[in-house]
């Protein structure tokens, strides 16, 4: 099949709308199930390459968690802790594997972001993964594979219409990429630049430590902000992304944005959140949107008298900006990449106060030295890619 008609653009108003291939060849792609839609496809063809090249640099099952085209997270497949389990409600005796861990913890990074989000596995999904899907709100999944009982089980989601698309691993894109812009057609090279190992040579800092989970830390962060909107910069802890700030005009705003989720990620681990009684049969998303809510400052409003009865069965305690403050300073470990230069310090400060360690940026600006006096302050290790990764 060369091409597939979809039932409109971006927004309903822009019709027709189809994808197609330009050589006339078959579409790498099959759909499984439902009907997706424009940016249906642009989420599952983004995210597939994210979850391949992270397959491929780590040698580990890779997963993303897709919205309006960048990653609400992405991770590799390692087991869960058992707080891991609970604050991405995995069910005690829940069958796992390696890639049912890696959507697990991708999904987990931001699970607000993550509400009717793209999936995309790197491996064949299987039954684990499914059953997990089937309670999440979410548009579809693109993998390379289906067992029997995954593709069953996925069936049912949305009164059976989730969407299901299933993509040739061995489907190779033509060297170079078009697009249309008021008419007028772009042409570059398809950006096959590799990220591995070897792009974290280059250590900058006083500190030199570099232990292996920060390099395949560093390898998430700078695959995930490969296929992330710019500007954009990427926390990672233990191979899972832990926030993602993506599409802002400034460097700092990235910096900031994608640390206070990597604060939220962390604050879901507190005590105080990990004990809050739910009333039974809540959905996930009300817990969800209930844990926001409860850990920002906005918390008045799910605490209120006649408000915090529909969600809870005993009234939790305020969690204090104290509390939250001296929470967040124990967070420990984090690397923070950057799809381009830092051009000032900031970011570096920025990013400490969410548990910084490593940090993996392409370098080049003209205040190399100040981002690098204050990684150094810090006792960060700091590497220079010498490659810069915008994505639009």
């Amino acid at each position: 099949m060369n091409e597939l008609e979809l039932k409109y653009g971006c927004n309903p108003n822009q019709k027709p709308s189809r994808i197609f291939m330009r050589d006339g060849s078959d579409l790498p792609i099959t759909v499984l199930n439902g009907k997706p839609g424009y940016i249906n496809f642009l989420d599952a063809l983004n995210s597939w390459q994210l979850v391949r090249e992270l397959k491929a640099a780590t040698g580990l099952p890779a997963a993303a968690s897709f919205k309006h085209v960048s990653p609400a997270g992405a991770a590799v497949g390692l087991p869960l802790s058992e707080v891991d389990k609970k604050i991405y409600f995995v069910e005690p005796d829940a069958e796992l594997s390696p890639i049912a861990c890696a959507y697990i913890r991708a999904r987990g990074a931001d699970r607000l972001c993550s509400y009717g989000d793209w999936a995309a596995l790197s491996d064949v999904c299987d039954a684990a993964t499914a059953r997990y899907l089937k309670y999440e709100v979410s548009d579809g999944i693109i993998a390379p594979g289906y067992t029997d009982e995954a593709l069953e089980i996925l069936k049912t989601k949305k009164k059976g219409n989730y969407n299901v698309v299933k993509i040739d691993p061995d489907y190779v894109p033509a060297p170079q990429e078009y697009k249309d812009v008021f008419g007028v057609t772009f042409q570059q090279g398809r950006n096959n630049f590799k990220i591995d190992e070897s792009l974290l040579t280059n250590i900058v800092t006083q500190n030199h430590d570099l232990p292996q989970q920060a390099k395949v830390d560093m390898i998430v962060a700078l695959i995930t902000l490969k296929y992330t909107q710019s500007n954009s910069v990427c926390y990672v802890k233990d191979g899972q992304a832990i926030g993602v700030g993506a599409g802002q005009q400034s460097r700092i705003h990235c910096t900031r944005l994608a640390g206070n989720k990597a604060d939220n990620w962390y604050l879901r681990q507190h005590p105080k959140v990990l004990g809050l009684q739910f009333v039974e049969g809540i959905r996930r998303p009300d817990r969800d949107n209930a844990i926001d809510i409860y850990t920002s400052d906005e918390y008045e409003d799910i605490l209120a008298d006649g408000v915090w009865q529909q969600t809870f069965t005993v009234k939790p305690e305020v969690l204090t900006a104290e509390e939250k403050k001296a929470w967040i300073a124990t967070q420990t470990g984090v690397t923070v990449g950057s799809d381009a230069f830092f051009p000032f310090g900031d970011n570096v400060e920025r990013a400490r106060k969410s548990g910084a360690a490593y940090i993996a940026e392409p370098g080049g600006s003209i205040r190399d030295d100040h981002v690098i006096a204050t990684a150094d302050k810090y006792n960060m290790t700091m590497c220079f890619t010498g490659m810069r990764l915008f994505h639009h």
